[in-house]
């Protein structure tokens, strides 16, 4: 009777079924017992392979082919190492994605620094242009004034001259 557990049904090897008695190896109606028992298996294998079904190395019988058995298990080996390396190639490029992110947040501050002090510096040289425009009229009004003392001093000269010849001529008199 067949042994069901997992969808593999399990049938036992008619070949391995020791029939003598203990202490005898060999008999001549033994050997024609195998004979016939491994033709019956090769002829059942047969048939259940033309079925679709198959016995494994174990004797359980299975739904697939064991090549393709085996080639399934390879291809879920390889599924699973190709699924392992896709997702150490997603954590790389992950690692990437945040380096790169980072390096740009890093450029944009060094940007916003670069444009803050270019910035600056058209402040500073609009300052300086109006300071030395404020300067410049300084130095103008300032010139003004200096030639406005000028000419008082040259008027303040004069008097002075007039006055001390005034008294020159008031003492000569007397």
């Amino acid at each position: 009777m067949p042994v069901t557990s997992n969808r593999t049904l399990f049938f036992p090897d008619p070949c391995s079924y020791d029939t003598s008695p203990p202490g005898c190896h060999y008999h001549p109606s033994e050997q024609n017992f195998s004979r016939e028992a491994r033709r019956e298996t090769a002829m059942a294998k047969d048939i259940l392979g033309e079925a679709g079904l198959h016995f494994d190395e174990l004797n359980k019988l299975r739904v697939l082919d064991p090549e393709v058995t085996q080639q399934t298990i390879e291809l879920k080996e390889e599924c699973k190492d190709f699924v392992d390396k896709i997702g150490q190639f997603q954590k790389i490029v992950g690692g990437l994605i945040e380096l790169v992110d980072q390096l740009a947040k890093e450029a944009e501050n060094e940007k916003m620094k670069a444009i803050g002090a270019r910035n600056l510096l058209k402040s500073i040289a609009k300052q300086r242009e109006a300071q030395q425009q404020q300067l410049q009229a300084l130095i103008a009004e300032k010139k003004m004034q200096l030639e406005r003392y000028r000419v008082e001093y040259e008027a303040l000269c004069k008097v002075e001259a007039e006055q001390n010849e005034f008294i020159d001529q008031f003492i000569f008199q007397k």
